[in-house]
């Protein structure tokens, strides 16, 4: 998009009255916007950077959600701030962040997000006032989604918010429509119907059209940063989506830096002001400085990033390398950590094949150049050392909730695979690229109810790569849909002699053992390496109860939740066991808590139910397990109760 004629190049001060608004884009690549040449219709980001500041080459540091907006808010590198993947990984909570530090400085703060993997559960929500994550809405099949909500929702909600403010304010607002899966709404689905994703950008564009109207009304002027997480691959390298490779399909993002409001010194000066594209690297280590510096605050101490001020008033400005990494398939499925390096247009990648580009003549690193110039990757090397290349610490546990609505997302997560010293040219994500197409492949099989289809694919992965955990966690999953117990445990167990190192495969065939008649065995695996992994607990206590040993399992459900007391499933289980210890007491305080906790667990509903009748309190039964099979119609329990208390009660 061209530039405004006439006029003075956008330039920044300090101004400790003013806002700052925070906008961050997930799944943008920089070349999809108008401004930078892009297909997508973007009128509203565009305005904003033919006033503003464009960089043309800037990056993020990780390519998952959560890693990258945890360096954006601290303004570190993820080895410093220790996130490095969406599952098993939180934010300390002593971490200064960009709220903490601007709230600190009479700002009023608020976040609103549009996707799971910013969850509260993952520890950002220090420093803001308002934290709204509310990602509950009805599906467009009237089904309910917890995993994300639309541009616009997340919008209105932020505009509320801001129209509620006197004093100044600093906001950030997260949209997740460009994320895969690709279903712009409306006419942007139609309009861009060849290319879905352009449609989610264009889409997600008109979504933040009214908030950039309300700050151009506003008396305080607004400072209004603009920037993508991380980008998406669209097929380039092999990858579908995002998180395996950091090429720049995924690394490289937009950044645009503006000013709106009537607030602003003149007016007529600012509508004049011309866009200013700058093509010094920039880095998201770089934004919290800036932030900070735009409001006249100090600087915090030891960040590894500079202020952007000085660069975008010059023009131009000093190179700083750049860190990033790629951890998923590390600390998931066990292959080799991604790291690298930008040193000006130079790029390396440290991986077993060791990759080096020049983006300056190559921008879609189709040639790798390392032996060519096997004198720069040198140096290369020792300016990635400058940086700290230790292993990963181990992903921590998950619940299981959380670990399905990332995956439903399209993340791996869920494993937490041995990180080690030493990795060979066959851990090489290039060497694996196949492996995660497959279960792309695999995965989407299943989804579309081909389960057999998806099991010979599980089974050729676990042929090519027998380490792949995903592999046969999803294969046992199919046998055991299939009534194919048996199988579904054999698979889990070769899963383990295989060298799988994931709790949850354990926990998986502790749960099957147990349901298919082998409870014992089932509390042998578990009893040994629960730990306090809630999962692994809430497993053996189901293991005790389908042993019959109330005792044990009352015992061990208190225990979980002594870790959890908010774990609602934790206190049905709980209520459950002591019915048939026959606690009735005890059982009624668990079920009635559970609800509470959780109003749609319907065998809460169920048990109580159970509870209620054996107390004389009939009516009260009936209303319990009718609402269980308004949760859940295939509650058979519930049905069977109903039919048993006589007609007119059923459904």
């Amino acid at each position: 998009m061209a530039s405004c004629s006439g006029g003075r190049e956008f330039s920044l001060a300090s101004n400790a009255d003013r806002n700052i608004l925070l906008v961050t884009i997930d799944t943008l690549r920089a070349d999809a916007l108008g401004a930078y040449g892009g297909h997508a219709s973007t009128p509203n980001l565009d305005a904003l950077a033919s006033h503003g500041a464009r960089f043309d080459f800037a990056h993020a540091h990780a390519v998952v959600t959560l890693v990258s907006h945890a360096s954006i808010l601290t303004g570190r590198y993820p080895y410093e701030h220790g996130i490095r993947d969406n599952t098993g990984y939180r934010l300390r909570p002593e971490q200064p962040t960009a709220a903490t530090l601007l709230k600190a400085r009479g700002f009023s703060t608020a976040a609103f997000v549009g996707g799971f993997p910013l969850d509260r559960r993952f520890g950002l929500t220090p420093g803001f006032d308002v934290y709204d994550d509310r990602m509950t809405r009805a599906g467009p099949t009237g089904d309910v989604d917890e995993r994300e909500r639309p541009a616009d929702v997340v919008v209105k909600s932020a505009l509320d918010w801001i129209n509620a403010q006197t004093g100044k304010w600093f906001t950030w607002v997260h949209v997740y429509d460009p994320h895969e899966p690709y279903q712009p709404p409306g006419e942007f689905a139609t309009r861009f119907a060849s290319d879905p994703y352009l449609g989610e950008v264009s889409w997600t564009d008109a979504a933040l059209g009214p908030l950039f109207d309300r700050l151009r009304g506003l008396n305080r002027p607004t400072l209004v940063v603009v920037t993508g997480d991380h980008g998406e691959s669209l097929g380039e390298h092999g990858e579908r989506t995002h998180s395996l490779f950091a090429y720049e399909a995924t690394l490289r993002v937009p950044l645009i830096v503006a000013e709106l409001g009537k607030g602003m010194k003149d007016t007529k000066e600012a509508k004049d002001t011309k866009e200013r594209v700058v093509e010094t690297p920039v880095r998201h280590v770089d934004l919290l400085p800036t932030l900070l510096a735009s409001a006249a605050a100090p600087a915090a101490e030891g960040l590894p990033g500079a202020s952007l001020i000085d660069i975008i008033n010059a023009g131009s400005g000093p190179d700083r390398p750049s860190y990033f990494e790629a951890m998923s398939a590390a600390v998931t499925r066990g292959w080799a950590p991604l790291r690298g390096v930008l040193v000006g247009r130079d790029k390396y990648i440290d991986l077993p094949i060791v990759e080096l580009y020049d983006l300056a003549a190559d921008p879609k690193e189709a040639s790798n150049v390392v032996r060519a110039r096997a004198d720069r990757a040198r140096v290369m090397v020792e300016t990635l050392k400058q940086f700290n290349v230790a292993p990963p610490s181990r992903a921590g546990t998950e619940t299981a909730d959380t670990i399905e609505r990332l995956r439903s997302l399209g993340y791996i997560g869920g494993g937490s695979a041995t990180v080690r010293e030493h990795y060979t040219d066959a851990d090489d994500p290039k060497q694996l690229v196949e492996i995660d197409r497959m279960l792309t492949q695999g995965n989407d099989a299943l989804r579309a109810g081909r389960a057999d289809e998806a099991a010979d694919v599980y089974k050729a992965i676990i042929a090519k790569r027998p380490d792949t955990e995903d592999a046969y966690r999803k294969l046992a999953l199919i046998y055991w849909r299939q009534q194919r117990p048996r199988l579904a445990v054999e698979t889990l167990e070769a899963a383990l002699r295989a060298g799988i190192t994931q709790s949850e495969v354990r926990i998986k065939l502790g749960q099957y053992l147990a349901e298919s008649g082998q409870a014992e065995k089932a509390i042998e695996l578990l009893s040994a390496t629960a730990g306090n992994d809630p999962d692994a607990i809430m497993g053996l206590g189901n293991a005790y109860m389908l042993a019959g040993r109330n005792a044990d399992a009352i015992r061990t459900f208190t225990r979980l939740l002594q870790i959890e007391p908010g774990n609602g499933l934790a206190w049905e289980n709980l209520g459950t066991t002591q019915l048939q210890a026959k606690d009735v007491k005890g059982a009624e305080t668990s079920l009635r808590r559970a609800i509470q906790i959780d109003p749609s667990l319907s065998g809460a509903y169920t048990a109580l139910g159970v509870v209620l009748a054996q107390t004389g309190r009939r009516d009260e039964a009936i209303a319990a397990w009718k609402r269980a099979l308004e949760l859940d119609p295939s509650d058979e329990n519930a049905a069977f109760n109903l039919k048993r208390v006589g007609p007119g009660t059923g459904r």
